[in-house]
């Protein structure tokens, strides 16, 4: 009979946190990094604690768990119904969570509401990793204020056919831009091939303004760059890479800065000057293994809080420029002045009217 073996602990600022089964095997080992363990997962969220708390702190957190570890050919649930994933969300804060752990109270669309983990402390990101938690997904809001994000998200997302060096190209289109409108622009790596660009903007605006001005601003990339898109349905995407707006809406979310993903090698979705992302060939390189002596040079975003800055050069974007509003996604309800949602190849017009409803 196997010996079980005895839990481990890992320090995380002022508290000791405690990680069953600390040999499990989360990530096999690739040509670039060796096998990782669990207990290298607590640890390395400890090590990144400071920086992964100025990301995720006093935000509400989704959870993408993994309990087995990630291996090739794994997938993601794809909802709450969904049993056969290896991978899951975990929008509630678990039954049993240790009294310290804080949490904040936020709305979904559908106006449900749940206590959401709400990280204040570095032992959060390592008490959530002993649960099986790889990948951090914040809410670009901050406690108290969970109605107005502080936060556009630009998710720059590679379609079949474009490469990373084609998100790179157009993140310094973007760079240009938001320069030109004053704006500034923090970017990072996705942790698989695409690009995430954030800015902090002043908390006064609501997820659907922060959205059109995604949409705005990706609209004069197009202009810009006929490698961009911001076509909603994939048939018409084509080989671009795509502006995904809608992960400005409510209750969406993209994975934090400093978080691991479910992907083979360990993959760090990492926060980088607009030099250094220039200039590298290979995201994979910025894993698990590599991220603490990365940090040593320190956080590319330490000074992101020091300026706040206003959406209305994109709103005025959003206004001016042709298009008018785009889908959300389906699980959204259906939303003043949205197109149909249905495919445009499978779009019979006598089946819609003006405004987009079906008759």
């Amino acid at each position: 009979m196997a010996t079980k073996t005895p839990p481990a602990f890992v320090q995380a600022g002022d508290r000791e946190v405690r990680v069953s089964s600390p040999d499990r095997v989360i990530y096999e080992a690739t040509d670039i990094t060796p096998e990782i363990t669990k207990l290298q997962v607590c640890e390395y969220f400890a090590a990144v604690g400071e920086p992964l708390l100025r990301a995720i702190g006093t935000r509400p957190t989704a959870m993408e768990r993994w309990p087995d570890g990630f291996r090739d050919g794994m997938r993601l649930a794809l909802g709450p119904q969904d049993k056969e994933g290896d991978g899951f969300y975990q929008k509630r804060l678990p039954k049993g969570a240790p009294d310290w752990i804080e949490t904040v109270k936020i709305a979904f669309p559908s106006r449900r509401t749940a206590e959401e983990l709400c990280p204040g402390e570095p032992a959060s990101a390592v008490w959530a990793a002993q649960m099986g938690t790889l990948t951090f997904h914040p809410w670009p809001v901050r406690r108290p204020d969970v109605d107005h994000p502080d936060e556009l998200r630009l998710d720059l997302d590679p379609q079949p056919g474009t490469t990373f060096a084609d998100a790179q190209r157009v993140a310094e289109v973007t760079r240009e831009l938001l320069e030109e409108l004053g704006l500034k622009g923090y970017p990072k790596t996705s942790g698989n091939r695409g690009i995430h660009i954030y800015v902090r903007i002043t908390p006064s605006y609501t997820f659907e303004q922060v959205r059109h001005a995604a949409i705005g601003l990706g609209r004069e990339l197009e202009r810009r760059d006929d490698g961009v898109t911001t076509n909603w349905w994939k048939e018409e995407r084509g080989e671009r890479i795509f502006l995904d707006f809608n992960q400005n809406n409510r209750d969406r979310t993209i994975a934090s800065a400093w978080s691991l993903r479910a992907k083979t090698g360990a993959p760090v979705s990492t926060p980088m000057t607009w030099a250094h992302l220039a200039g590298i060939s290979d995201p994979r390189e910025y894993n698990l293994v590599t991220i603490p002596d990365y940090l040593s040079d320190g956080d590319p975003w330490a000074d992101m809080d020091e300026q706040a800055y206003s959406l209305d050069p994109l709103l005025e974007l959003w206004e001016t420029l042709p298009g008018g509003e785009l889908n959300f996604p389906p699980d959204y309800p259906k939303m003043p002045g949205e197109p149909p949602r249905v495919q445009p190849s499978k779009k019979v017009a006598e089946h819609w009217d003006d405004d987009g409803n079906r008759l």
